[in-house]
């Protein structure tokens, strides 16, 4: 999750200025500072701070890889134990984790670090939002295209909480219920479905531009954003057609892809039915020419042991 402007000035004004022992008591904080991250953590919670020290090296590396950015800054990240102090923090209750861009910093909610959300999926999540932002100017960057990135790079993790609706996406394909990318531009939705909604819908745009164009592609109009080009100019010069074309093609391909499913699942137990007569057939075929040589075994058997007499 990046922070919407009113979100991070509510979180600066808890934070004072970022300062971690409005985080925590002054006597249950703790501090590890690396050479690449600076961990603050409530002291029940060292072992897992330890941990985001040894894996940070590797899950920067493989960012800067996958986008071709570097860093060029030490983060902080905060591990937060209570879930209703995070949640008071950062104004809601369906995030796991928060990067703040401005300064610098990852807030995680550890008390939700179970899968899928694991310490290390999480933080890659929230550092490619630190890359993104600090490549790509705030406004020049579509929420949709943030968040779609940071779920690619970060093998499909949103930062949501919430129960999972595999199908959101298919109903609203074939309700024709989308939300538009424009609308995605600057803010998400704040009912939890629209929220999930959007989630997938990022998600599902840039694979689709990936599959379709290939990853070069998707990183040179980044690289053409970071150089100050907006997304349609960016597109444009990629992708030679425009947000409405690539939207539209990216709705004919969900519509494809439901239409299989549709058909599938209209035409389940007939296709069950058919292959389990097929299976049946298969077997049936194969234990009857089983039996047929067993039998022309037998007979050659009796044959070389009662030869009959061949007279002139």
């Amino acid at each position: 999750m990046r922070c919407p402007i009113s979100l991070i000035m509510l979180i600066l004004l808890a934070l004072h200025c970022v300062c971690p022992h409005s985080c925590f008591p002054e006597e249950n904080i703790g501090k590890i500072e690396a050479q690449r991250v600076t961990v603050f953590f409530a002291k029940p919670l060292e072992a897992s701070a330890r941990e985001i020290i040894s894996i940070y090296p590797e899950v920067q590396g493989e960012l800067e890889e996958m986008l071709g950015w570097e860093l060029g800054y030490r983060p902080t990240v905060f591990l937060i134990k209570d879930r209703d102090k995070f949640e008071k923090m950062i104004g809601s209750n369906l995030f796991v984790a928060m990067a703040v861009p401005q300064k610098k910093l990852i807030i995680i909610d550890y008390s939700r670090m179970i899968r899928p959300f694991t310490l290390r999926a999480t933080l890659k999540h929230e550092l490619c939002h630190l890359i993104l932002h600090q490549h790509i100017k705030d406004d020049n960057l579509p929420r949709w295209l943030n968040e779609g990135i940071a779920q690619w790079t970060s093998d499909g993790l949103a930062e949501i909480i919430m129960k999972s609706d595999r199908f959101i996406l298919n109903r609203a394909v074939f309700t024709h219920r989308y939300i538009r990318l424009e609308e995605l531009r600057h803010y998400f939705p704040q009912n939890k479905n629209a929220l999930q909604l959007a989630y997938e819908e990022s998600k599902s745009i840039v694979e689709y531009i990936i599959k379709e164009y290939g990853t070069g592609i998707m990183l040179r109009i980044l690289y053409d954003m970071e150089d100050g080009k907006d997304l349609d100019t960016a597109l444009s010069s990629n992708l030679f057609i425009s947000l409405d074309e690539l939207e539209a093609g990216w709705h004919k391909h969900l519509k494809q892809k439901i239409s299989w499913l549709l058909l599938l699942n209209a035409y389940f137990y007939q296709i069950l039915f058919f292959l389990a007569a097929l299976l049946l057939a298969v077997v049936g075929s194969v234990n009857l020419l089983r039996r047929r040589r067993d039998r022309l075994k037998e007979y050659e058997e009796d044959d070389e042991e009662n030869p009959s007499d061949q007279r002139n």
